[in-house]
């Protein structure tokens, strides 16, 4: 028979906390009493046994009868203790082993259903001088009953050495849990509505720090500290500040944390838990047990409010807030992408508290020493705690399973630079205020910029090449298909073509176009123009007519080269044509001698148009210097020489190849020239680099992938004489080379990232990789700046950001390209003055692409700017999303787009590449996800590719990936067809507003694409037809059809239906008006 346990309910924040600690042990509160004089241990064991017996709390269990989800609180008769005692005796370092003392006290488990929770500690420092562990399970204490049970050790220690009693009659926790409840629900459709529901509880989801680690798993807590002290001279300061706007130094404090958190999240929605005792009346400020909690406090921060404006309006919120406290409860709001509301925190928490004064007995005095609080779960809380002697001791405690000590360090330091900045202008706009200590200011700006080289030993790309000739003129420069140059024959044609366009008026900064097939008069037409003293503009004859046209017009080059059966597809132009055929005698019968152009440096070498954002091409504008300085910078990494082979596998209109080409003939190598076709074939391009042992491969991170797959349909291993493998052209996804660094190691080849843009001449950072690279959270490793380069990532107002945090990358240096051509408006746009240097005329490119430093100084590219993506009013970037996807050990590469299959109703698409071994069910993919995301970044539906369609240039053709068919999506539950009229009326509704045409009745609506703004839209034509009572709710709480047409059979409200299908559309569309209207309503609250 089993037993009968008397027990009372948990009060609100004892369920939240049972909830959310989930067993963990490490919901646990500490203190260490300090006490001096000439203590009577008896006396004071006495003491402690009369605060036990006079506070039930103090002597509660936490017992979780079977079947219940929520325990209850058993109290306990026994108010003995056991004191453990501890002697340091006369050791030099008593505070050292004091602290450490403390954390191992801390750290002691205790099962909350058995035994005493009160653990007692009492350390002998001297004859007049000890110190007192109380150690309480954090569901039984908060830090005002810290103070309250030293106040009452006081208090029973002078009246047990004098012999008297204490009668005055004590407030039990387990009658205050009691009334917490009943108020609770006496309040419920007063207060709840009134306030707390008019939090805007959605932006908690969206809540992060860029550094955190989204891959922790939600059931780890590791809560660790880093400390800092505010000394009485920065204090005094603060003071005047506080005077000067009436306002306490806890909100001081309190808005600084909410300014550091704004600049360092990006969120201007920034909800902040704000800790409070929980003690809102008189007869409860003596009372013992967990009152304190965190209350959400909202504030929109701007970016032009200055500090004072917000420090007026964060007290104002503050105290609205505190006067809700009592009916603060987290059911009180409603769905949000945490599975159990119940079981949510708030990630960013802050706590100020005012140490004691002493409590004075006869001979001897108490004060609290040291505390460790931790009543809630969070990621990342800022505790505050203003002692006796003018000094703010400031603890930054974190989730060491979501954040480095390291950085977390670079916080506390951007938190006192923060301090300083506000102290001297707090009327500046808190976008401008300085969080950059001078240490992290110098380490972005100096330390990781330290990139100078020696002056350049060539002018030109082609003096360069003509030395090189005169060294190995011999050797075989350039191959396609069978036919072949040396260094001597290529520069000896390429001489009579440059002595032909001379005669035709080229000479320096003068623009040749070229629209010629890949072969090796392509090679020889390049050199040849740069021979001249022009500028080459490259034209793939792939290009459509209007793109080709828009360049000539744009251009206006002097001379086009090209080939004659090309020449009917060009548009209409009033440019010089060389046709490279039916001109090759005239040509041949120029000089063989290396022309005299005064070319110098300075002067342009191509221009590459690129894609604008109003449709119309650009044209960069590119110098010698900038390839001569990007080949010699990059030589002592990869020691190119005259024994590799390179491959030009890209088109000349993509500025890869300006580094295939030239990279390959500027060091005597040899360069095979990829035909087209089989530049689209992996299977013919591997066969390729083995017939012709090639070397040095440049690849988009794309087109790798599928060489990748093709190497283990064959087979092959070491095969290949590959000894470098430049990636470049678009972000490298680390985990889809998990396949080859298995096949191969990392040392021979090896795989390099480089990052790199148009307009700063091919290339900006350099990143060796390794296997140790797959282990890493990141979503794309791309190095530092190669030598001559320097790179800042920028705010908005062109300040640097804090390591860890993203920001616009910025490039500086000698390989800036002067601009774009004739657009001088762009041109500024985009290439500023350089703030950070004292040079005249220094540049930097805003490449509008979203950077990190990491803590060693490389940098992780996280995406475009503006591929920050919103769905359904939350900001998504779909990086993270693809990061998150090739977590999978199945998955190999995976693209992420938003999709919309009809106005209105948008949906994240998922397309994904396994790797060649492994096998992967959608529903498994969507489940790992599930555990991983937050519900609104879950694509809605999946595709499973061979191979990612890919443009000329090698990367992802984002408009040629298939949009998914309006079929079912593949379930983890079987297809059952609806059999009732009320399934058939649900099955139609559902399909019409998610674009399905088959719908099972077990099928889960959020599962197939469905969420909160469809539901408005489902439950108003549901209610139209069916004539029921409905809420939306009902339909969270009944996601399939089968169970809501179940729930509306056996509802009180039996449906009542309409007959005539005709009549139930028509009454839909006649409600269209009203309908549209709730909606905008909606998207207009979401949205905000």
């Amino acid at each position: 028979m089993q037993q009968k346990i008397q027990g009372f309910p948990l009060s609100p924040q004892q369920k939240h906390l049972w909830l959310v600690q989930q067993g963990s042990n490490l919901y646990r509160n500490q203190c260490a009493v300090l006490i001096e004089g000439d203590l009577q241990v008896e006396i004071l064991k006495e003491a402690l046994e009369k605060v036990i017996a006079r506070n039930e709390i103090l002597r509660t269990n936490i017992h979780r009868p079977r079947g219940l989800k929520i325990p209850i609180q058993v109290i306990d008769t026994n108010s003995k203790i056991f004191l453990n005692e501890y002697d340091l005796g006369n050791h030099y370092s008593q505070d050292e082993e004091i602290e450490a003392l403390f954390d191992k006290i801390r750290d002691h488990s205790v099962k909350l259903e058995k035994g005493q929770l009160l653990k007692i500690d009492l350390v002998k420092c001297s004859a007049k001088k000890y110190v007192l562990f109380i150690n309480l399970p954090s569901i039984c204490t908060d830090y005002k009953t810290f103070k309250n049970i030293v106040y009452q050790i006081s208090q029973y220690y002078t009246a047990c050495l004098q012999n008297t009693e204490i009668d005055e009659e004590t407030l039990q926790y387990a009658d205050v849990a009691t009334w917490q409840n009943e108020l609770l629900e006496a309040e419920e459709t007063t207060t709840r509505t009134n306030f707390w529901q008019q939090v805007d509880f959605s932006a908690l989801d969206n809540l992060k720090l860029a550094f955190e680690n989204c891959f922790s798993q939600e059931s780890e807590f590791d809560p660790q500290v880093i400390k800092l002290v505010i000394h009485s001279d920065l204090l005094t300061k603060i003071e005047e500040i506080i005077q000067k706007y009436q306002i306490s130094i806890n909100i001081f404090f309190l808005t600084c944390w909410q300014i550091l958190l704004w600049r360092l999240s990006g969120q201007s929605n920034l909800i902040v838990g704000v800790g409070c005792d929980g003690r809102n009346y008189e007869e409860l400020k003596a009372a013992l047990g967990l009152f304190g909690k965190y209350l959400p406090l909202v504030y929109h921060l701007q970016e032009n409010y200055t500090f004072s404006d917000t420090l007026i309006q964060v007290k104002k919120l503050t105290d609205e807030m505190l006067e809700w406290q009592d009916s603060f409860s987290w059911n009180a709001f409603g769905k949000t992408d945490t599975d159990d509301i119940e079981q949510a925190f708030l990630p960013f928490c802050y706590d100020f508290e005012e140490t004691i004064a002493n409590y004075y007995a006869p001979q001897v005095s108490f004060s609290i020493h040291q505390h460790y609080v931790c009543v809630d779960r969070f990621k990342l809380k800022l505790s505050c705690v203003r002692t006796q002697n003018d000094l703010v001791k400031v603890e930054f405690h974190y989730d060491a399973k979501l954040f480095h000590k390291e950085d977390i360090e670079n916080l506390a330091s951007q938190w006192q630079t923060l301090l300083s900045s506000i102290i001297n202008n707090p009327s500046l706009a808190i976008s401008r205020l300085d969080i950059l200590s001078e240490q992290e200011r110098e380490k972005l700006l100096l330390t990781f910029n330290n990139t100078k080289t020696a002056e350049l030993e060539y002018k030109c790309i082609h003096h360069w090449f003509e030395e090189q000739c005169d060294r190995t003129p011999d050797n075989i420069a350039v191959i396609y298909n069978n036919q072949q140059l040396s260094y001597q024959e290529l520069n000896t044609r390429a001489n009579q073509l440059a002595h032909y366009l001379q005669q035709l008026g080229v000479k320096p900064d003068v623009m040749v176009g070229i629209c010629v097939e890949r072969s090796l008069s392509m090679i020889i037409a390049l050199l040849a123009i740069l021979k001249a003293g022009g500028a080459y503009v490259p034209i793939d004859p792939a290009y459509p007519a209007e793109r080709i046209g828009l360049i000539l017009q744009s251009s206006q080059v002097s001379v086009l080269l090209t080939q004659q059966h090309l020449i009917e597809n060009l548009p209409k132009h009033q440019t010089q044509v060389v046709c490279l055929e039916t001109d090759r005698q005239t040509i041949a019968q120029q000089s063989q001698t290396n022309p005299i152009s005064n070319c110098t440096a300075d002067n342009l070498a191509y221009i590459i148009y690129t894609s604008g954002s109003t449709g119309q091409p650009k044209g960069v504008l590119i110098n010698h210097a900038n390839v001569v300085r990007l080949l010699a910078a990059t030589d002592s990494w990869y020691n190119f020489n005259q024994q590799d082979v390179w491959t030009l596998f890209h088109s000349i209109a993509f500025d890869f190849s300006v580094w295939e080409i030239w990279g390959a003939l500027l060091y005597g190598g040899k360069l095979i020239v990829v035909p087209y076709l089989l530049s689209r074939s992996p299977q013919d391009f591997y066969q390729l680099l083995l017939t012709q042992q090639v070397t040095i491969l440049n690849q988009t991170p794309s087109a790798f992938r599928q060489l990748i797959q093709v190497e283990e349909s064959l087979g092959n291993n070491n095969d290949l004489k590959l000894r470098a493998v430049i990636f470049g052209g678009e972000a490298l996804q680390i985990e889809s080379l998990r396949p080859w660094f298995e096949r191969h190691g990392d040392q021979f080849p090896q795989l390099v990232n480089m990052y790199g843009i148009t307009e700063t001449t091919v290339h900006v950072t350099y990143r060796p990789l390794t296997m140790a690279d797959l282990e890493l959270a990141s979503a794309s490793v791309i190095g530092r700046p190669i030598p001559d380069l320097q790179v800042y990532l920028l705010d908005s107002y062109q300040q640097p950001v804090p390591i860890g945090i993203p920001g616009e990358l910025h490039v500086g240096g000698v390989g800036l390209a002067r601009g774009y051509l004739n657009q001088p408006e762009l041109t500024a746009q985009r290439f500023i003055p350089n703030p950070f240097s004292d040079k005249e005329g220094d540049r930097l490119y805003k490449t509008g692409d979203l950077v990190r430093f990491l803590p060693n100084g490389d940098m992780e590219y996280i995406g475009r700017i503006d591929n920050q993506i919103k769905i359904r009013g939350f900001r998504v970037e779909l990086g993270e999303i693809e990061a998150t996807i090739i977590q999978h050990p199945s998955v190999s590469a995976s693209v992420v787009m938003l999709r919309e299959n009809k106005p209105g109703n948008q949906s994240l698409i998922a397309y994904i590449i396994l790797h060649p071994d492994k096998t992967l069910t959608i529903p498994e993919l969507r489940r790992f996800l599930q555990n991983k995301l937050l519900d609104h970044m879950v694509p809605t539906a999946f595709m499973i590719l061979k191979a990612f369609p890919l443009t000329s240039n090698g990367k992802i053709d984002h408009r040629a990936l298939p949009m998914p068919d309006a079929l079912r999506p593949e379930l983890e539950v079987a297809y059952v067809v609806p059999q009732t009229e009320v399934e058939k009326t649900i099955a139609s509704v559902w399909q019409k507003a998610l674009n399905i045409e088959k719908i099972g009745i077990h099928d889960n609506f959020f599962e197939i694409g469905g969420h909160s703004l469809l539901l408005v839209t489902v439950h108003s034509q549901l209610q139209e037809i069916l004539n029921a009572e409905l809420s939306t709710l009902d339909l969270f709480r009944y996601p399939t059809i089968n169970s809501l047409a179940e729930y509306l059979s056996s509802s009180a409200n039996q449906t009542a239906f309409l007959q005539e299908t005709d009549i139930q559309i028509e009454k839909i569309s006649d409600g269209k008006a009203q309908q549209r209207k709730r909606l905008q309503k909606i998207k207009s609250v979401e949205n905000n």
